[in-house]
C-alpha cells in the first residue's frame, strides 16, 4: 500500500518489527508494516496519540484503543470492523461468529475478506479472529505475528 496519499506518518518500532502510522487530519487511516523507517516523518496529533497508545499496548499497560479514526470500505467492511473492535482483549472470535453477530451465517467468507482488508491491525485487532476449530488463520502480519499478539494478550499460553 502506496503511503504518499497519507499526508501525516510516523514510525514506531515495536516488538513486532517496525510499524508505520497514517493518518490524514481526520483521524488515524492506517497501520503498515514497515521493513524499516522509511520516508520522511511528519506527524500530527492522531499520528502521535496512536504512537503513544501503541506503545502503552507493547508495554502491556493498554488493553484498548481510543483514536479518532479515518478508514474507507463499504458498509459492509465497516460491520465487521465494528465487530472486531468489539472483541474483548485476551479473547477471540471465529469468522462464523462474527458473521452470526452480523445477522449474516452464510457470510463467513465474506467476513474472512473485510477482515482482511483492515487497514488498522493491532488497532482494531484483526488477530483476534481465528478458524472455527480454534486454528490461527491468515494475518497480513504473518502467522509469527498473529501469534505473538496473542499471546501477549494472554490468549495463547505456550
Amino acid at each position: 500500500m502506496s503511503t504518499s496519499r497519507y499526508p501525516f506518518l510516523e514510525f514506531i518500532d515495536t516488538p513486532v518489527g517496525c510499524l508505520q502510522i497514517c493518518a490524514d487530519d481526520d483521524g488515524v487511516c492506517a497501520l503498515l508494516y514497515a521493513p524499516e523507517h522509511g520516508a520522511q516523518e511528519k506527524s500530527n496529533a492522531h499520528t502521535q496519540q496512536a504512537k503513544q497508545q501503541l506503545d502503552e499496548y507493547f508495554q502491556g499497560k493498554r488493553q484498548s484503543f481510543h483514536l479518532t479514526i479515518s478508514v474507507k470500505g463499504t458498509e459492509f467492511q465497516q460491520s465487521v470492523w465494528q465487530q472486531l473492535k468489539a472483541i474483548p482483549f485476551g479473547e477471540c472470535r471465529s469468522y462464523a461468529d462474527i458473521a452470526n453477530l452480523l445477522d449474516k451465517p452464510k457470510a463467513v467468507r465474506a467476513v474472512g475478506a473485510a477482515n482482511g482488508r483492515n487497514p488498522l491491525p493491532i488497532i482494531v485487532p484483526c488477530h483476534r479472529v481465528i478458524g472455527s476449530n480454534g486454528a490461527l488463520t491468515g494475518f497480513a502480519g504473518g502467522l509469527d505475528m498473529k501469534e505473538w499478539l496473542l499471546r501477549h494478550e494472554g490468549y495463547l499460553m505456550i
